[in-house]
């Protein structure tokens, strides 16, 4: 199967990956083109740009979290009705989940997809040096096609030059683009990475600026020459994590999306959908009731420590939820949504704003980050997602801490080696109908993930 698509990747994080990556997909997007965006690893945050970029969804791609096939197939899910597929890379080309296994990289996705790849190289304190980088970066892995190279934060024209002559001279690869260092190019960041796109403000007039300029600067029709050029595809897998055909509603899920809960894997979502759910969106800041006759509710994560003041002054909302969970509804919670469902958030100014309280403890921001990892865990105790037993990956990153309450535990840690043994997640409610944990879990790993929320979820309201 041939299909256009292209890599973006970094030498290192802070390449620009994200501000050229959304760029180059609006203005492929502006030009009439839908693309299939994707963005490599777990991030939550960057694939909100690439979705505003291309008005469609974006997947991520983990080669960790996924094995092969389920990683393909997710791809192939994303490729319905779009013309050419934009991969965003994750920190360098080559960095993934250790240096002495593979899985997670960029460069490892690149070759599952047979994919060519762009390099953007800050050349904010180099010279002819880039054309080194560039060099090393095409003989660590001859298997890697670098295309071509993007030159980031280029102090003038003249510097630019500079250095697009040494690389097409030395590592003989051409250069096909660069932007100036401009701080209106910049997207804002607080302490999980970038602002998100569901915070609003004015960040699609920013992707659009983006667009015009970056086509001023990079030239898009030899990026669309490049993936036009693509070699066939692999072989696309056997339906495992999807349906072969998409099921039949048998249960309403509601599903909290705003500006406090915005962290949701795309696959998830499709996952719930093809497999029976019907997903209905609410907000928990904004909205004073649950959607209608529904039967679960998945609360992702996001940033509720920035709208905790909100969040705990709308007790419409609390009490429903509250009330919901009472009821034996089943409800997942997932890092944010954990925080949601504790006694109270205490922000990083030592401020406590009352939460709903199914979870005893209070959620504490950090003046650091407390965890950040890929994660496999067993599950310890049957819950609304999984059977004791089954072993699950996900990631996670977080800033806050909750003192470990005296429930019963959700998962046990079997890696990374500084976590093994530890418990993870709690399970609540009077009839073990409450999951909660920091573990972000995406469902490809284990279809059943979705099919049993959906079965649970239809024994407490079918449609």
């Amino acid at each position: 199967m041939n299909f256009p698509r292209i890599v973006i990747a970094g030498v290192s994080s802070s390449s620009g990956k994200t501000t050229i990556s959304s760029g180059i997909t609006a203005a492929l997007t502006k030009r009439g083109h839908k693309v299939a965006a994707y963005k490599c690893g777990p991030d939550y945050i960057d694939p909100g740009y690439l979705t505003l970029a291309s008005h469609n969804p974006c997947h991520n791609l983990d080669s960790w979290m996924l094995d092969k096939d389920a990683m393909a197939e997710v791809f192939f899910h994303g490729l319905k009705n779009r013309e050419i597929a934009l991969v965003e890379g994750v920190m360098g080309l080559y960095d993934g989940y250790s240096g002495e296994r593979p899985g997670g990289s960029t460069a490892e996705i690149a070759r599952l997809l047979s994919s060519p790849v762009i390099l953007l190289v800050n050349i904010s304190h180099m010279a002819e040096s880039a054309a080194a980088i560039v060099l090393g970066y095409k003989n660590l892995d001859p298997c890697i096609n670098i295309a071509g190279v993007i030159l980031n934060q280029a102090g003038s024209m003249r510097h630019y030059e500079i250095c697009r002559n040494a690389i097409e001279k030395y590592a003989s690869t051409p250069v096909i683009g660069y932007l100036l260092r401009n701080k209106d190019l910049v997207i804002p960041e607080r302490h999980l990475g970038l602002k998100t796109t569901s915070e609003g403000g004015e960040l699609e007039t920013f992707i659009q600026n983006l667009a015009t300029h970056i086509e001023s600067t990079i030239d898009i029709d030899r990026i669309w020459e490049i993936a036009q050029n693509a070699p066939p595809l692999p072989e696309k897998p056997c339906p495992h994590i999807f349906p072969k055909t998409p099921a039949c509603p048998v249960t309403r899920i509601a599903v909290a999306k705003d500006e406090a809960f915005s962290f949701y894997y795309q696959a998830n979502l499709d996952m719930l959908s093809d497999w029976g759910a019907e997903l209905c969106y609410f907000s928990p800041l904004h909205d004073t009731c649950l959607p209608e006759n529904i039967g679960g509710i998945y609360i992702g994560g996001g940033f509720p420590e920035i709208m905790a003041a909100e969040l705990s002054t709308n007790q419409l909302m609390k009490t429903a939820l509250t009330k919901a969970a009472g009821s034996g509804m089943p409800i997942y919670a997932e890092c944010g949504g954990l925080m949601y469902l504790s006694e109270a958030i205490e922000d990083f100014d030592g401020t406590k704003y009352l939460m709903l309280g199914l979870l005893p403890g209070i959620s504490v921001m950090q003046k650091k980050l407390h965890r950040l990892a890929y994660t496999r865990a067993a599950v310890q105790n049957d819950n609304i997602l999984s059977d004791k037993g089954t072993e699950l990956r996900g990631h996670i990153f977080h800033w806050s801490k909750l003192p470990s309450p005296q429930t019963k535990p959700a998962y046990t840690l079997l890696e990374p080696a500084e976590f093994v043994g530890q418990s993870e997640g709690f399970i609540i409610g009077n009839s073990t109908n409450v999951l909660a944990s920091y573990l972000h879990l995406h469902f490809g790993t284990n279809p059943n993930l979705a099919r049993h929320f959906i079965r649970v979820s239809k024994k407490f309201c079918t449609i």
